[in-house]
């Protein structure tokens, strides 16, 4: 989704689920945009696993997100300000997280602010024994 139409949206899905269910979806979507249908679903980020999940959204980087949604911190020294944390390790994160669509950054000359489009985060744990992954990792 592009920045604008993230603006728009106040939730982000966080979700497992196998990489053959992603690649469904995936192929699902794109066949309704082909038949100009609407896609009224929310912005959804997938993990192949619960370790994949809680690996990334670990309870510190889920106060990195919310300090920066609360603070709107202006740069990355700013938001490492913030939080209290090493600029490296808070620039590292940020990156990650941007990667994933999480965040994104506006450049203003030399600074990168940290943007985060949402206002709610959803996390959806199916417990599916079918979907493979998901079941392997709650083993």
């Amino acid at each position: 989704m592009e920045r604008e139409q993230l603006r728009a949206e106040s939730t982000l899905v966080v979700t497992v689920k196998s990489s053959s269910e992603f690649h469904d979806d995936v192929a699902d979507g794109i066949e309704r945009l082909e038949r100009n249908e609407a896609t009224d679903s929310p912005p959804t980020l997938s993990f192949t696993s619960y370790d994949d999940l809680m690996g990334t959204l670990t309870p510190r980087v889920l106060d990195l997100i919310e300090a920066v949604r609360r603070a709107k911190p202006a740069s990355i020294n700013e938001t490492a300000r913030v939080v209290d944390r090493d600029v490296k390790n808070v620039h590292e994160e940020l990156a990650r997280l941007a990667q994933l669509g999480v965040i994104f950054f506006e450049e203003d000359g030399q600074r990168k602010r940290p943007v985060v489009w949402f206002d709610e985060l959803v996390i959806n744990l199916p417990f599916d024994p079918e979907t493979g992954d998901t079941a392997a990792a709650a083993s």
